[in-house]
């Protein structure tokens, strides 16, 4: 099967410029880059793809064995680079695609030469000297929910996503990127993004690294910012003055700014 239909795989920007390949995150598609991509592709060749199950992906080839874990996220990562014959890329993972993309660059370090992490989050529970944002008996509470009754769960949901509520068109983009993926694959997705838990593999990092964490996020609070920037020797973690946990939407300009500025920082 052609890696290039089966994941939607588009490129555009300068063939000159450094390859920034941009990874979406749970119940999206590429699409949610849309904003971004314009300013990104002045100065850069831009690699766009779905997950397969998200957006125009082959939805024949999604099996529940390979994405019900990281792993299979990350293998589509690392077969787009490989389609494309990518060298020293820089991944930017938005959400559990931040995680995914730590995998993919331990998986084929050739590929990925660095990273940018747009609000990550590797382990969404709270423990003991930890805090992830969210209770054990939460996420039971949200999955089971999800599961039960998915487009309800999406239009409850998304609003408290994206945050901004005086921009309610933002909530309602997300809702029908929610509702436009089908709901077997979302409840797969969900527990593997939910349940995950990526915190030792950050140590393992050792490729220049950016962390996007906003001022205000319901899903991956200042917290988890300050632990993956403590977790991953020698990153940069910048805080966006956005709101949400999808600043490539509410905040495209200043997100495509720090990104810019951090990938030319890598060629000086």
């Amino acid at each position: 099967m052609s890696i290039h239909r089966r994941n939607n795989i588009r490129v555009t920007g300068r063939d000159s410029g450094r390859t920034i390949v941009l990874a979406h995150g749970f119940g999206c598609d590429q699409n949610m880059w849309r904003l971004v991509e314009p300013a990104l592709a002045k100065d850069f060749r831009v690699v766009l793809f779905d997950y397969v199950g998200a957006g125009r992906s082959d939805v024949s080839a999604w099996r529940e064995e390979r994405y019900s874990s990281l792993d299979g996220y990350a293998r589509d990562v690392v077969e787009v680079c490989e389609e494309l014959d990518l060298r020293d890329a820089v991944l930017v993972g938005h959400s559990v695609s931040a995680m995914a993309g730590v995998l993919a660059g331990a998986a084929a370090p050739e590929r990925i030469g660095s990273l940018v992490m747009v609000c990550p989050s590797p382990y969404y529970i709270d423990e003991d000297g930890y805090r992830g944002g969210f209770s054990a008996e939460d996420i039971d509470e949200l999955l089971e929910s999800l599961e039960s009754n998915y487009l309800g769960w999406s239009a409850t949901m998304a609003p408290v996503i994206m945050g901004n509520p005086d921009r309610p068109e933002l909530g309602e983009e997300l809702t029908n990127s929610f509702c436009a993926t089908d709901p077997d694959i979302a409840r797969v997705f969900a527990r593997t993004t939910f349940l995950s838990d990526s915190r030792k593999d950050l140590a393992g990092v050792t490729v220049p690294t950016l962390i996007l964490e906003c001022e205000q996020d319901a899903i991956a609070p200042p917290e988890v910012g300050a632990y993956v920037h403590s977790a991953i020797p020698g990153s940069e973690l910048v805080t966006l003055a956005a709101t949400g946990h999808c600043p490539q939407l509410s905040a495209p300009e200043a997100t495509a700014s720090a990104i810019s500025a951090f990938v030319a920082d890598l060629d000086r």
